[in-house]
């Protein structure tokens, strides 16, 4: 198995166990709010089976994220492949996402872990483009896919919702 280690940090893939702890991560309204909104059980279960499916299909996926000190779980950051049906563009590739518990944020630990998990993804996998989609109220997630080199690709909606594309890679001054 994959395992991760930072400073204050574990990173490994998905169990079955995690998803109800991430369904209580991403059920707290300072964290929703930027990912959609409220999910049903059935909407959480795809979004988290998604990511953990990538793992099967691609070899790459999310990681859970789980202090050093303690083991809990205090969300889930990686690069996962998923098709979104926001554009051809970048439908068909590596998307970098992070999620992190509402009283776990401003700490820096995303930016940690995602650091850990794209030097990871890189080694493994080569260098090659990787998007995000980020909601353009979420300052905070915009300017740390800055500081992970992220570039502004353009805006797109997700059903009703609005969001930003990012790419990172060696092709995205080209596209």
């Amino acid at each position: 198995m994959i395992r991760l280690t930072t400073d204050r940090l574990l990173l490994e893939p998905p169990g079955r166990a995690d998803v109800a702890v991430m369904r209580d991560i991403t059920s707290h309204a300072d964290t929703n709010r930027h990912l959609g909104g409220p999910q049903s059980a059935a909407e959480h279960f795809t979004r988290f089976a998604r990511n953990a499916g990538s793992w099967q299909l691609y070899g790459y996926g999310g990681f859970m994220v789980r202090l050093r000190a303690t083991g809990e779980v205090v969300g889930q950051v990686g690069v996962f492949h998923s098709w979104r049906g926001v554009g051809d563009d970048v439908d068909d590739m590596p998307e970098a996402g992070w999620i992190l518990r509402h009283d776990m944020v401003g700490r820096g630990l995303a930016r940690e872990a995602m650091v850990a998990a794209l030097d990871w993804f890189d080694g493994a996998h080569g260098p090659c483009p990787i998007m995000c989609m980020i909601d353009p109220a979420n300052s905070p997630s915009l300017a740390l896919a800055a500081r992970l080199g992220f570039a502004p690709l353009r805006d797109a909606m997700l059903g009703d919702a609005p969001v930003r594309l990012l790419l990172r890679g060696q092709d995205a001054a080209e596209m």
